[in-house]
């Protein structure tokens, strides 16, 4: 479980676009299970905040619950991943990606990588 964590906030912090991080780490009792939220700061200013509830299953890491938003400084969304259950008519249910305060299209849940690589992107090219 630790190494889990310490992948995530390494990744973070080797990036060049992220200007600063917080993540906090909480521990159930007997170290299966994890709570994970951080907020991860990038140099336009932009903002991404996620929470993870992980357990520790028979094969390995199981992400039970996830969110991952974007926003721009002033904290309007640009996008945000879940898999909260409140689209059921999507062919990648639970999981989506929500696009626009009231659109959300089919997604898998990304990694830390992925994510930075897109917001990389939208920083580039000036779509944050």
């Amino acid at each position: 479980m630790r190494a889990f964590v310490e992948q995530i906030e390494k990744t973070i912090g080797a990036s060049p676009i992220v200007l600063s991080s917080h993540v906090e780490r909480h521990y159930g009792p007997s170290d299966d299970t994890l709570y994970l939220r951080g907020t991860v700061h990038f140099i336009d200013a932009t903002v991404m905040d996620f929470s993870l509830f992980v357990m520790r299953g028979p094969r390995g890491i199981i992400v039970d619950k996830y969110r991952f938003q974007y926003m721009t400084k002033s904290g309007r969304m640009i996008f945000r991943y879940d898999n909260a259950p409140h689209h059921p008519a999507l062919s990648s249910f639970p999981h989506h990606k929500h696009i626009s305060s009231d659109k959300a299209v089919p997604s898998t849940m990304p990694s830390i990588k992925d994510l930075l690589n897109e917001i990389s992107a939208m920083i580039l090219t000036g779509k944050s």
